[in-house]
């Protein structure tokens, strides 16, 4: 600490001192000590800032391996071809699906049933009601003016739909501008199929809805199914009598959702089409994610290497020279380049991986060669990936080794640790020294204004004193002669 000089001028002047100016020299000695405290922090935030970035591209990474490791992720995903799109078209294929070859024959295709009134005028009074059933359900009425609405098509029709019977009821208007009642099952398939009551199927209670406008000649309206619900037949890979309620398809082969379209052009002796359903694996979506865990990779090992050297400025980078660095160097060059059991794609060599001439710690990818193995050996790429003590397991093991994790006890979530206790405690340090130097500046500006108003009267007091001693001794200080 420099020392500081009160310049008092002429002590007789009566002018004192700046007392601003000499307490905040005073000051800037005190604060001095807290330099090296802030050059401190300074380079921890700075360590702690490059921490947390490398800590956010292993995250990135272990993301990237987490959707090859798990066992619903991307090695599993599934793809699918149909060789008749106007018979068969697939729709999906889930992880569920197991890749190979599946022969379907489509005998008949879903329905859903249907029916429909006669023509009437579509302002006619209508009387009486209708009486049916969806399925095996209960018999349902609902007679016309139901709910307050007009006895009219349009009238039974919003009847119909309110009381939520498991049809769609609508009117259909005709090129002449009469209408008709249509009822369409809300259940696709056999399930689904609509009876209308008549004097057969249910004689205690049948339809009475009819015109009362325009007679009509039939009873009942004309009211009656007109397209019978029916299941979608077909065989699959020889076992025949496989049944969808709907057209698409969910549950013939495990995983695979698919649309029939039609029956197919039979063969002259009325054997239907056999379409042919191929399942394979998804090789491109696994060779996307491969390429994507490479770029990330280097992305993060080229951004470990760069704190080996200088900034812009010439001094060393945050993690120049400190363990962590070493550590993830180390850690993620061994993780990438060890050998897995004894099959032939055992490491990420085989898959076509391998370290750049610069001996840099970054890696390169042939795709030929992934693809290659990919299509040889993809069970034995899956293993790579995800049986335990292999590659994927390994390689995860890493991450959560060297990661920001505090759970797993990462490098990088330690390392952050111990710059935060050495954090607080310079933080601590700079808080008491601020108290210190606010007490000290309070008690030094008292202090010197209280000098300051002593050195301004000197003048005035040497004055007193010279008139005491004229008077008492006749004798004039300030006289010339």
């Amino acid at each position: 600490m420099g020392a500081v000089g009160l310049s008092f001028g002429s002590p007789t002047s009566g002018q004192g001192f700046d007392v601003t100016t000499t307490v905040n020299e005073i000051v800037a000695n005190l604060q001095a000590v807290e330099t090296p405290w802030k050059t401190q922090l300074t380079a921890l935030t700075s360590k702690d800032t490059t921490l947390t970035s490398l800590g956010t591209q292993l995250s990135t990474l272990s993301t990237d391996l987490q959707n090859l490791t798990d066992f619903s992720g991307t090695m599993a995903d599934k793809t699918g071809s149909s060789s008749d799109t106007n018979v068969l078209s697939l729709t999906s294929a889930s992880s569920a699906a197991v890749a190979g070859t599946h022969t379907i024959e489509v005998q008949n295709l879903a329905q859903t049933s249907s029916a429909a009134s006669d023509a009437v005028s579509a302002t006619d009074t209508l009387t009486g009601g209708i009486t049916f059933e969806v399925g095996s359900g209960d018999w349902q009425t609902v007679n016309v003016g139901d709910d307050s609405t007009a006895a009219t098509l349009a009238g039974l029709s919003s009847a119909i739909n309110n009381a939520n019977l498991g049809v769609t009821a609508s009117v259909l208007t005709n090129a002449d501008g009469t209408a008709r009642l249509s009822l369409v099952s809300q259940t696709s398939g056999s399930a689904g199929q609509i009876t209308i009551a008549n004097s057969t199927n249910r004689p205690g209670s049948p339809t009475t809805l009819a015109d009362s406008t325009t007679p009509d000649t039939n009873t009942g309206l004309g009211l009656a199914t007109i397209q019978t619900g029916l299941d979608a037949t077909m065989t699959v890979d020889g076992v025949p009598n496989i049944t969808s309620a709907s057209n698409t398809v969910t549950t013939a082969i495990p995983g695979v959702t698919f649309q029939l379209l039609s029956t197919g052009t039979a063969s002259s002796d009325g054997t239907p089409e056999t379409v042919q359903v191929v399942i394979d694996n998804d090789t491109t979506s696994i060779e996307t994610a491969i390429n994507q865990f490479v770029t990330d990779y280097n992305t993060a090992m080229t951004a470990i290497n760069a704190q080996e050297g200088k900034d812009s400025s010439g001094n060393p980078e945050p993690l120049y020279g400190t363990s962590v660095l070493a550590q993830l160097q180390e850690g993620l060059e061994s993780a990438v380049s060890s050998s897995f059991g004894s099959n032939t794609i055992n490491s990420l060599i085989a898959l076509g991986i391998t370290a750049n001439a610069a001996a840099d710690g970054t890696i390169s990818l042939d795709a030929d060669t992934l693809s290659s193995a990919l299509n040889s050996s993809f069970d034995q790429v899956v293993s790579l990936f995800q049986d335990t003590g292999s590659f994927g397991s390994t390689f995860t093991n890493t991450l959560n080794g060297l990661g920001n994790s505090s759970a797993d006890g990462g490098a990088i979530s330690l390392a952050l640790s111990e710059d935060s206790s050495q954090e607080t405690t310079l933080n601590d340090n700079v808080t008491k020294q601020d108290a210190l130097i606010a007490t000290q500046t309070t008690s030094l500006t008292t202090e010197l204004n209280a000098a300051n108003e002593t050195l301004q009267e000197i003048p005035e007091q040497i004055q007193e004193v010279s008139e005491m001693y004229s008077a008492v001794t006749g004798y004039d200080n300030n006289s010339n002669g």
